[in-house]
């Protein structure tokens, strides 16, 4: 097996990888502080959430492997931008893993993103719409998918197993201080979830619902504390009026949001999760959501690769 770069992957569950978290310095972006997490700086390709989530379940199989000696097999899913199959992509093939990709869609689509995770070595399978969404609802239903064999290990959709849950919340003990609040982008819920299980009811956390009809994202952040082993949290709110029409969905207005921020604050942000974030931050200032002295954290969950999908 190669030793791995991106992960300790001795069974301490330890990782040399942290980010700074720094204080916007143009005050006049939002008229109050506020202090971003930068983990789009943890690692050039696995930024962001993506390394938090993968990290438990990843020590886990690297611990398998040791114990039997066979290399396993990544198995997971998403669209042809996804930030997840990139970086799955990219650790399989650092880890000397095999790697299989379902990808929403059909072979006639392609994208910069897919030719990585085909460098990186991932088999990618195209799958139709209805099979893709029986993947996301139905346990298991993956096995019929893919040919079975031996060794194999699933990620779900986003990397949100109950495992991620205890890399994002390593987080909470890289702040210099605890805030009032955490704003986070909210696509699968694992990422809040997990810094709600790192705050332990600390400091309220705000998602950000990415996509339309996000409701159901409730009963999955309870899910994912009870199966990882957290009690139930109550103190976050999810937001679901800022997706500009749904998923990977980019209004002019957002656009030009994101190049204006980046601009003015020097941090790279994307249309498709950061920068929901903080145009909805933006917002809720001037509606007087938040009190005027109140402690803000951004975190920036990175995916800067996906925006090469907004060109």
């Amino acid at each position: 097996m190669v030793s791995m770069s991106v992960f300790d992957l001795s069974g301490n569950g330890k990782s040399p990888l942290t980010s700074p978290c720094q204080l916007l310095g143009n005050s006049t972006l939002f008229g109050m502080p506020v202090w971003i997490k930068r983990d789009d700086l943890l690692h050039p390709v696995v930024s962001g959430n993506k390394f938090r989530k993968l990290k438990y379940p990843l020590l886990a199989i690297a611990k398998h492997c040791t114990e039997t000696g066979r290399i396993p097999t990544l198995v997971t899913m998403g669209g042809i931008w996804s930030n997840h199959l990139h970086a799955t992509a990219y650790v399989a093939a650092e880890s000397g893993y095999k790697s299989i990709g379902l990808v929403r869609g059909n072979v006639a689509m392609n994208s910069a993103m897919l030719e990585d995770c085909r460098a990186q070595g991932m088999q990618i399978q195209f799958v139709e719409r209805d099979t893709y969404r029986a993947l996301r609802d139905i346990p298991h239903y993956w096995q019929n998918i893919v040919a079975s064999g031996s060794d194999q290990f699933w990620f779900p959709e986003g990397g949100s197993d109950p495992a991620a849950l205890h890399g994002v919340a390593e987080l909470i003990a890289e702040l210099p201080f605890i805030p009032d609040t955490i704003l986070v982008a909210c696509g699968t819920a694992a990422t809040l979830a997990g810094l709600l299980a790192g705050l332990q009811g600390r400091s309220r956390v705000v998602g950000i619902a990415v996509l339309k009809n996000a409701d159901y994202l409730h009963g999955e952040i309870a899910r994912l504390l009870q199966e990882a082993g957290y009690p139930a949290h109550q103190n976050y709110q999810l937001i679901t009026d800022f997706h500009h029409g749904g998923y990977a969905k980019v209004t002019p207005e957002l656009r030009q949001f994101c190049h204006d921020f980046t601009e003015q604050s020097q941090v790279p942000i994307e249309p498709v999760y950061t920068g929901k974030v903080f145009y909805a931050l933006r917002e809720l200032i001037k509606s007087g959501y938040f009190q005027s002295d109140e402690k803000l954290v951004v975190l920036h969950t990175g995916g800067l690769q996906g925006a090469r999908g907004m060109r």
